[in-house]
């Protein structure tokens, strides 16, 4: 399948992730919520793995890939606690478009540290989608 397939998804799932931790975390902190949804990834993934048969050795994998494998988990890490505590005190259907205000921040960062180029009607693109995350969170 295609990239496009794959990211949308990744949308889908992402969607259901806001409603299901919603109502999961009615009765539960927090960031112990974020703890069990981490275990549930780990099992998935490792079941994943071990049916397609798709370990690789842990000495194959090189120093600099560790490195930013392990600073992307803990940017995930934070992402996710940041995101329950959100989900905890705020309504899923405002708390999703703030978060997906990281299609800015990953294009600025993609141009930044990349090297990547945006066209014009790329970042105008960009700019609709913040400006459409703010007006879907905005409650009057």
């Amino acid at each position: 399948m295609s990239w496009q397939i794959w990211a949308l998804f990744s949308a889908g799932f992402a969607a259901l992730t806001a409603i299901f931790a919603k109502i999961g975390i009615e009765n539960i902190n927090s960031d112990f919520a974020t703890f069990i949804r981490t275990i549930v990834i780990v099992i998935v993934t490792a079941g994943i793995l071990a049916g397609l048969g798709e370990f690789q050795p842990l000495r194959s994998i090189s120093g600099r890939t560790y490195l930013f494998l392990v600073l992307s988990g803990l940017a995930t890490g934070a992402s996710w606690l940041c995101y329950f505590r959100a989900l905890k005190l705020g309504n899923a259907s405002q708390v999703a478009p703030i978060d997906k205000m990281s299609v800015l921040l990953v294009a600025i960062f993609g141009v930044m540290f990349l090297g990547e180029k945006l066209s014009g009607p790329n970042w105008l693109g960009v700019a609709m989608i913040a400006a459409g995350g703010v007006l879907v969170a905005y409650r009057s």
